[in-house]
């Protein structure tokens, strides 16, 4: 789907399933059946945008510096699928969590046993330097909210996704910190925002509207907002309000196994990003050398 639609979509969605629920929930309250119908269509209007399999922008990638330094790990990384989280919604058609991961002979579990929570900062990726992907402009950063304790066990996804999960998305709405937790987003250029989510609290180093060099440290990682464990969930999107963005593609260079790549790494692969992969601002990536890194 090109840019300019996807853009246009990106704006109703969030309003149609807003309505739809006002619609739906005040039709007890008169004789007018046409209301009800009219929410419900509204409800499953916008449902179809968010998660419709066509909705993300289809143009090359653009070209960013990683946002991270050392071993690390990818999840949920739209070099597997499109949206790469499941869904359109706030941008994240493209977005990519990078988890740390120092030591390559222990192995990373999505989901263990035991014990049911783990304190944030036992994780390797809590407190590791996050970085500006490009020399940008800060245009908000939020902190305050507290690092809790992790959510990657069975009880704690079933508490994530049913309760409290369910609350974050409707409080997303609202704003944009119930899901991202501590956050800083970045004007990269016209029509293109970074966001960098799930910091730990107190670690912001950054102001609005303040200029910010590629490579820089902007804060750390932790585990605030919509977050199973410490990890920094990043994306680039058209727009600063999240509610209403379409999320954007993009690249970065990084290493497995001393191979340079460019491009995204798969979901569960590491790989590893330095100095090596620096880019003043953002940019296209070579078409010719995108489709041969992707095959």
């Amino acid at each position: 789907m090109n840019g300019r639609l996807a853009g246009r979509l990106a704006r109703v969605r969030t309003p149609l399933l807003l309505i739809g629920v006002v619609l739906s929930f005040s039709a007890r309250f008169h004789e007018a059946g046409w209301v009800g119908w009219a929410g419900l269509a509204m409800i499953l209007a916008g449902l179809t945008l968010v998660l419709m399999p066509g909705g993300a922008v289809r143009r090359p990638p653009i070209a960013v510096r990683a946002p991270v330094e050392g071993r690390w790990m990818a999840v949920n990384s739209p070099a597997d699928r499109v949206p790469s989280h499941g869904t359109h919604e706030f941008g994240q058609s493209h977005a990519i969590d990078l988890i740390y991961q120092p030591d390559p002979d222990v192995q990373w579990k999505s989901v263990r046993l035991w014990p049911p929570a783990r304190r944030a900062r036992s994780f390797p990726s809590y407190g590791r330097p996050i970085l500006s992907p490009a020399d940008a402009v800060v245009v908000r950063a939020v902190d305050g909210q507290r690092d809790h304790w992790s959510r990657n066990s069975w009880p704690g996804l079933a508490y994530l996704f049913l309760v409290e999960g369910i609350v974050r998305g409707i409080g997303a709405v609202i704003s944009p910190r119930f899901v991202l937790g501590n956050h800083v987003i970045l004007k990269l250029d016209e029509g293109v925002y970074a966001a960098l989510a799930h910091l730990r609290r107190g670690s912001l180093r950054v102001r609005p509207g303040q200029r910010v060099r590629a490579g820089q440290q902007i804060a750390e990682c932790g585990n605030s907002g919509n977050s199973a464990e410490p990890h920094l969930h990043f994306q680039l999107m058209d727009s600063p309000r999240t509610a209403i963005a379409a999320g954007l593609p993009f690249a970065f260079a990084y290493r497995i196994d001393g191979t340079e790549h460019y491009g995204v790494p798969k979901g569960r692969q590491a790989f590893t990003a330095g100095p090596a992969g620096r880019t003043g601002g953002p940019g296209r990536v070579d078409a010719g050398a995108w489709a041969k890194e992707r095959g």
